[in-house]
């Protein structure tokens, strides 16, 4: 596998996104409507994860004179992907103090308050 990619914040919305359903097939635009970015960095980004073997991705089989709409790119999440991913998110998180999916986190009491 090639090196991870590099997890820019835009790199965690997107797969944070193929997380949600990494099992499914997803395609550039719903990628960039659910993550809320741009086309141009949706796809930039889809090409990195692909290099680094996080993704695999092949041409829709349809006819796009039926489907009244150009083929779509479909990309998948591969194993190595999916852990990289989670560690990405994982690392990422912990680095803001955060704890990604794992319940609720007890918060400090404040200041001058009795931690009884």
């Amino acid at each position: 596998m090639a090196e991870s990619p590099k997890m820019t914040t835009q790199t965690l919305r997107l797969v944070s996104v193929l997380l949600s359903d990494p099992e499914a097939e997803w395609y550039g635009l719903k990628l960039a409507a659910e993550a809320g970015l741009k086309s141009g960095t949706v796809y930039l980004v889809l090409a990195r994860l692909e290099q680094a073997g996080w993704l695999t991705s092949h041409w829709e089989d349809i006819d796009p004179s039926v489907e009244g709409r150009p083929r779509r790119r479909l990309y998948l999440m591969t194993a190595d992907g999916i852990r990289g991913a989670q560690q990405g998110i994982e690392e990422h998180a912990a680095a803001l103090g955060l704890r990604p999916q794992s319940g609720a986190r007890s918060r400090p009491a404040p200041r001058g308050a009795s931690a009884t």
